[in-house]
């Protein structure tokens, strides 16, 4: 490949260093030795984990008593453990220094600002922990937020981590059979909730939604809801309003010590078929990790301004919020980050001082088309970062923000996942920044491209894989006692390595490009999909005999495509497309409504008669068919390719 163009080089010289330097003196001071550069330092990290982890922990404060071992090895990376006698809570962590610094600050579409300092949002986690310790929460139970970014939901959630239970959640604008998908599985003992939301200057009421959920997931014994739509008055049985149910004279925090192992979050991954899957994380490797990669690969200090544009049903919600615990604040938006225009995320880094800005790549791609130059209209002059997530951020969008947003920043693309609760490539503020190519792989993580025959790679496409183990890796999946699928979904193409599932080019600097993904999991604007909870509405519908839905690339993005093979004696016509449209959009949420419905005579399946999704993906982003021999009716991809439809 073609060397990249160089965008932007560190001022090491300057007075203040960032915080990977530092850390850089002491793992030299740790380890007895010099490091020439950062790929020394990350080589390190990785071949000395027992020596690396410590270290990390006590750079970035993290609170707690790591006892004296470090790590536990073994060969299968499943089972290694690090930090066996470790005990602490996180939200010690989170609320540490609870003084009148701002700690939250939100703005909703509806133009709405709120702000939290740290000592009131301590007060808050305390008296929403004391309610929760006097409805029953004990350590172990899930409690799930319906709930839209602001900032009861933080609160919620470090109450909830507080007793030691476990914390999930969903975003309001996803239908009542996404979210039972998700609770039915981890069954709730108590549900928060917001009365309704805000998007693209609409107020949607969610009380029906709310009612629906908890009617089909028996386990939820109490829901609390704040207002914030206008709906929260006279609640119907069931439903306890937020003020009412939080004691206002809760004792101080007394927050349950646990191992670094234990749960703290459950997320959700979809795949391409059944339920989604349940992903448990614990608390003392999620938050180190995090605290790694915010404040080394970051520089995110105390008195930084975190925003990222995320809502709740997305890791990068729990990625954010995990900025209180280096004593930034952070920022929370909820709404259409472009209503009623493309320059209200910048209004609001403006108003609110941002130092940490976060995008999806598709919003500066929309920044690109509109010929968006806030660095002629706004101050952004306190801007430090700029992160990108969620799909492969193009050549041109990161020409774009150094052209148009700020020169003199740090564009740290990253890409990581739900399944880790982090990144495994992303920024490093100690290392330029070439075009299209994402800085560095993380510290403690051992990052590789492999080819089909598991051999590293450098200059070619291939897997993103990571070979050793690390704190953030999932406990376990939730329904699956024996690990038979956790090990399937990452470990099953490379035997005791890690496959994330993304095609990647390590390049000449040592950093990354990313192709996209290698497997059918759907990823428009940046939000992974599962097929199957499009399948699933599929269902209801007679006149749909049998469908297949791809993800296409298309202008910079990926766009949704959904083929049908309808009934006999079935037209897809204009009200047939209607219905399915509306039957997704209802059911499971905006995002899954597909850009293209297209009618086709047959759908491809493989010899064991599971639909062919990545066949036809591939044919409809005009890439070579991998496994055509595995295919019983390979005569059908025909139908798919340079199909007209997909042309525009």
């Amino acid at each position: 490949m073609t060397t990249a163009r160089l965008l932007w080089q560190p001022d090491l010289s300057a007075r203040r260093k960032p915080l990977m330097s530092d850390f850089h003196a002491q793992a030299e001071a740790a380890a007895g030795r010099s490091f020439a550069d950062h790929a020394k330092l990350h080589e390190w990290s990785v071949d000395h984990a027992a020596d690396f982890w410590p270290l990390a922990w006590d750079f970035c404060g993290l609170e707690g008593d790591k006892g004296s071992v470090a790590l536990e090895p073994d060969t299968d990376p499943m089972k290694v453990r690090f930090f066996p006698e470790a005990r602490l809570n996180i939200v010690e962590t989170f609320l540490k220094n609870a003084d009148g610094r701002e700690a939250i600050v939100f703005i909703g579409e509806d133009g709405r600002r709120t702000a939290w300092t740290r000592a009131e949002l301590k007060r808050e986690v305390e008296q929403l922990a004391a309610a929760l310790r006097a409805a029953g929460i004990e350590e172990g139970d899930h409690v799930a937020g319906y709930v839209p970014n602001m900032p009861q939901a933080v609160a919620a959630m470090l109450a909830t981590a507080s007793l030691g239970a476990v914390w999930s959640s969903c975003a309001p604008e996803s239908g009542p059979d996404v979210v039972v998908d998700r609770f039915g599985q981890i069954a709730p003992k108590l549900m928060f909730a917001a009365d309704g939301y805000f998007y693209n200057g609409k107020v949607f009421g969610t009380r029906d939604a709310i009612a629906e959920v908890a009617a089909r997931v028996p386990s939820i014994e109490q829901i609390v809801v704040w207002p914030y739509a206008g709906g929260a008055e006279d609640l119907p049985d069931g439903m306890t309003a937020y003020e009412a149910f939080k004691l206002d004279d809760a004792p101080a925090l007394d927050c349950r010590p646990m191992g670094f192992r234990d749960p703290l979050y459950v997320m959700f991954s979809s795949g391409t078929t059944g339920k989604p899957k349940c992903i448990e994380h614990s608390g003392g490797g999620t938050l180190l990790r995090m605290l790694v990669e915010q404040q080394l690969h970051c520089d995110l200090r105390p008195g930084d301004r975190m925003f990222y544009y995320t809502t709740c049903n997305w890791m990068m919600w729990n990625w954010q919020v995990a900025a209180l615990a280096s004593e930034a604040a952070i920022v929370l938006f909820d709404g259409n980050p472009m209503f009623p225009g493309i320059s209200r995320l910048f209004d609001l880094a403006e108003a609110e001082k941002v130092t940490h800005f976060g995008i999806s790549a598709k919003y500066i791609d929309a920044s690109l088309k509109r010929r968006n130059r806030p660095m002629e209209t706004r101050d952004l002059n306190g801007l430090r970062v700029v992160l990108s997530t969620g799909s492969p951020l193009s050549p041109e969008g990161f020409a774009h923000v150094y052209a148009d947003w700020k020169a003199e920043v740090q564009l740290a693309s990253i890409c990581g996942g739900t399944d880790i609760l982090g990144c495994f490539i992303g920024g490093c503020p100690v290392l330029p920044v070439h075009q299209g190519e994402i800085q560095a792989p993380m510290l403690g993580l051992d990052v590789a491209t492999l080819n089909d025959q598991g051999d590293p790679v450098e200059g070619a496409a291939g897997e993103l894989v990571c070979r050793n183990a690390h704190p953030s890796m999932p406990t376990r999946f939730l329904n699956d006692p024996e690990n038979t699928r956790y090990r399937s979904s990452y470990f099953e193409t490379y035997p005791n390595i890690w496959r994330q599932g993304d095609f990647t080019i390590r390049t000449e600097h040592g950093g990354y490009v990313v192709l996209g993904r290698s497997d059918a999991t759907l990823n428009p604007g940046g939000v992974r999909i599962g097929t199957a909870e499009i399948y699933r509405q599929l269902d209801k519908i007679d006149e749909v005999s049998d469908a297949v839905v791809v993800g296409q690339n298309f202008d910079n993005d990926v766009r949704v495509v959904l083929f049908v093979q309808t009934a006999d004696g079935t037209v897809l016509d204009d009200a047939l497309t209607i219905r399915v449209k509306t039957e997704i959009r209802k059911n499971a949420s905006p995002r899954h409504v597909p850009a293209k419905i297209i009618s086709v005579a047959d759908i491809p399946r493989t010899k064991s008669g599971k639909t062919a999704e990545l066949a036809v993906r591939d044919v409809v982003n005009k890439q070579p068919v991998r496994n055509l021999s595995g295919l019983a009716n390979p005569q059908a991809l025909e139908l798919f390719a340079d199909h007209p439809e997909l042309q525009a």
